[in-house]
């Protein structure tokens, strides 16, 4: 069974944001698949399906290490 989750990023202002934010989330195991909403004037939306849920670490060290933040 997957699971859906969905993040809150701020910072990503264009196409290659969302390039560098998909790729990361795709190196952690069990990501079948990424969707990103960019809102370069707000918050953008990550959506993500994998097989399991991902730790909130996980998480964190994957928007960190692509540039941005998740938002509070």
């Amino acid at each position: 069974m997957s699971t859906r989750a969905t993040y809150r990023l701020t910072g990503l202002t264009c196409d290659a944001c969302v390039v560098a934010v998909t790729e990361e989330f795709h190196r952690l195991d069990g990501v079948q698949s990424v969707v990103v909403e960019l809102h370069p004037e707000d918050v953008s939306v990550v959506t993500v399906i994998s097989d399991a849920p991902l730790l909130g670490a996980a998480v964190r060290d994957a928007v960190d290490e692509a540039g941005y933040a998740l938002a509070s």
